[in-house]
């Protein structure tokens, strides 16, 4: 594995764990009934998982004619970014669960 593709993987992680915590943060204002704060995080998330999109996009654009196999902290960085993606989506759907309930109760 270059260091190049070190630096991807990580920055993929890193670009997840982001995603992940926001999201989660987004959650946690919609709970509290705080709906238009959690939009903004979420808002924040699907920046960040674009950015994210884009070092894995300019990875594979340089490397698509690589004889280089996948490496395994490759997958898993790709991995961590798919669940991310899926972390906001749930999110998303939570959020509108919980302005549902707050539309509801007042």
């Amino acid at each position: 594995m270059t260091e190049d593709e070190q630096h991807v993987a990580m920055q993929l992680i890193l670009a997840a764990g982001d995603v992940k915590k926001l999201s989660f943060e987004g959650i946690t204002l919609a709970k509290k009934g705080q709906i238009q704060a959690a939009r903004i995080k979420f808002d924040e998330a699907e920046k960040r998982l674009g950015e994210g999109h884009q070092a894995q996009s300019d990875y594979i654009r340089t490397h698509v004619n690589s004889d280089a196999g996948l490496t395994l902290l490759m997958v898993h960085a790709q991995d961590h970014l798919s669940m991310a993606m899926t972390t906001i989506e749930l999110g998303r759907e939570l959020v509108a669960v919980y302005e549902r309930l707050d539309q509801l109760e007042h």
